[in-house]
């Protein structure tokens, strides 16, 4: 079984095809990504309708050299998998629109993914991860803890009240003059830094409320870098330091109560395992305080290779491959429409509101 993955949610344009026999490991035989880092820095985020320009330019040739480094034919692809949301609303409609035409003319079924379903099923493309398992998924635009129960069977534990993690961490670079994007430079300038000059806040610690919140952090940042403006090198620096352990520290508390939740609702789970994903899982900082977390209350650590962990066509792909060894590749269709909003959990209330285009998270 071979699918061809498209991935065009946000400022990434990619390419992908996955293939599996029978009980073999699924392999990767090719994974084209090309970033828009360039394009947006500029303007210190992503431009919606540039990102979309981009993904019109760029798309066919990704998808191209997708097939050409696999050395597969599109005639013996057994399925398009495109992403269909969340997401920016230009981009998504490039991709889904271009995996359709190309379905329709090669006679392939095409399935729809949640972006979120990609990243919360990649620990079972590089790790052979059996259900269930607990998943931190924590980007520029989501931060949820999720029990991934099987395909398409997803029940949010937690999620934030306010900002994603990853738009704190850009919103924090933004505020202290480093450049786009904002989490790997916060934390290059965090190395250098004295993480406890600054008593920064640790949203919702100790709260019997699972969820996140990281507005209040990232107001007190704002606070202590205007009370010593104009910020020397070392200041941003020990700024950043400051920063990257009150989140650590949230996340800590956060995780650790939804470990123990994990192991009352699954009590039969052999070997318990934690994945996270999202771009915010290279922090080596975030990671490290996961790591001893797990080890510590007896759950197996795990995060995808970087290159899967951030946005990719790869883990769409693979959740295609999934869905078409379920017997869900039924549930889509060529009428489907791009969604902005798109909960993984379609059944636990939003935490963040709703609005015409759906719930938010």
């Amino acid at each position: 079984m071979r699918v061809l993955g498209i991935e065009t949610s946000c400022d990434e344009t990619a390419a992908s095809v996955v293939a599996i026999d029978g009980y073999a490991a699924p392999k990767i035989l090719s994974n084209i990504v090309l970033s828009q880092i360039e394009e947006h820095a500029a303007f210190g985020g992503v431009v919606p309708e540039i990102a979309a320009r981009a993904h019109v330019e760029a798309l066919d040739g990704i998808i191209e050299a997708a097939l050409a480094d696999s050395g597969t034919a599109l005639a013996d692809i057994d399925a398009i998998a495109a992403t269909a949301g969340p997401g920016l609303v230009g981009g998504l409609i490039v991709g889904l629109m271009t995996a359709k035409a190309i379905a329709a003319a090669a006679n392939k079924p095409l399935i729809a993914i949640n972006h979120l379903e990609g990243h919360a099923l990649t620990a079972r493309l590089t790790d052979g991860l059996d259900f269930p398992y607990l998943l931190l998924l924590v980007s520029g635009g989501h931060t949820q803890i999720v029990a991934v129960r099987g395909v398409g069977d997803y029940q949010r534990w937690a999620t934030t009240i306010d900002d994603a993690l990853g738009e704190a961490f850009d919103k924090t670079a933004k505020m202290l003059g480093l450049p786009y994007p904002g989490g790997p430079n916060v934390e290059k300038a965090a190395q250098a830094g004295n993480a406890s000059r600054f008593a920064f806040p640790r949203p919702m610690k100790g709260s019997a409320q699972p969820d996140f919140s990281f507005s209040g952090l990232k107001t007190a940042v704002r606070q202590a870098a205007s009370a010593i403006a104009p910020l020397s090198d070392q200041d941003v620096a020990d700024i950043c330091a400051s920063f990257q352990a009150a989140v650590a520290d949230a996340l800590a508390d956060r995780v650790s109560r939804a470990l123990t939740r994990f192991r009352e609702t699954f009590p039969g789970t052999k070997n318990p395992a934690l994945v996270v994903a999202g771009g915010v899982a290279a922090n080596r900082t975030i990671k490290i305080m996961l790591e001893r977390l797990c080890a510590e209350i007896g759950f197996t650590f795990i995060a995808p290779p970087l290159k899967l962990c951030t946005d990719n066509a790869a883990m769409i792909a693979w959740a295609g491959v999934e869905r078409l060894r379920a017997g869900m590749a039924h549930e889509n269709g060529f009428d489907l429409v791009p969604r902005s909003r798109w909960p993984l959990d379609s059944i636990s209330a939003p935490m963040v509101g709703s609005g015409r285009r759906g719930a938010k998270a």
